[in-house]
């Protein structure tokens, strides 16, 4: 990364941007089982292989294209469609806006470029570094690449040969993701307040999970945990 002093703008490092591809490829095999899941759901729900493949590269949204399948169907309903999408990829909006004084330093075609490939894992990396000081856009372009063309293949190769990889929590692979992003939470700063912040994230999840609508609980616990961090403020020394 290298940033203009007198512009304050934000110049994209191509070999930083390599390094984060193959940072974030160890993620992206486990995100190919997870294609292949999908792509072989779509073609239950009546796709064919290169729709599906067709929706990945333009939608890029693993939960909300699983949610879309449920709604498939001879007629497709477009409202109820994009309501579901939305809601279930609205913390988007939070992640965005954590990284905003950092994207805010690119021109706006490469910032809402790059955020066409924000996912989970990119911006759990790219937001921990921020956290400690450090500016890592190359994360979410370059992790966010790998991540893209790994759900991409997944899908096509569960589209067309589906049947091989049916049930991937069988094999613990859905706790994959999480535990990669429980580990850049845990690797981040600490302080009372983001201890208390991530617990009442995950307490109202874990709530909203259990008793308000499918998908919701995801931006409750943002939600929770950006209300604490909002109004808590504390001296930076207060670490541990």
């Amino acid at each position: 990364m290298a940033t203009d002093a007198k512009t304050d703008t934000y110049r994209l490092n191509p070999d930083q941007v390599k390094a984060e591809f193959f940072q974030l490829l160890p993620i992206a095999v486990f995100v190919t089982v997870f294609g292949i899941a999908f792509g072989l759901a779509a073609g239950q729900a009546g796709l064919l292989p290169w729709q599906a493949g067709l929706m990945s590269v333009t939608v890029f949204a693993g939960a909300a294209q699983f949610a879309a399948l449920g709604l498939w169907g001879q007629e497709v309903s477009l409202i109820p469609l994009v309501a579901i999408v939305l809601a279930i990829n609205s913390r988007h909006i939070l992640m965005g806006a954590s990284l905003y004084p950092v994207l805010r330093k690119l021109p706006p075609a490469r910032r809402y470029g790059i955020l066409l490939v924000l996912t989970d894992a990119n911006w759990a990396r790219s937001f921990q570094q921020y956290q400690a000081g450090r500016e890592n856009l190359e994360a979410i372009l370059g992790g966010g690449l790998v991540l893209w063309m790994a759900w991409v293949a997944g899908t096509l190769f569960g589209g067309y040969f589906g049947g091989l990889v049916q049930n991937p929590e069988a094999f613990g692979l859905d706790m994959v993701l999480g535990c990669f992003l429980l580990t850049m939470a845990l690797g981040g700063p600490k302080s009372r307040r983001i201890l208390v912040a991530w617990t009442v994230a995950g307490i109202s999840a874990v709530l909203a999970w259990r008793w308000l609508p499918p998908h919701t609980h995801v931006i409750v616990g943002a939600l929770a945990g950006g209300v604490v961090g909002l109004f808590w403020l504390e001296p930076h020394h207060d670490q541990y």
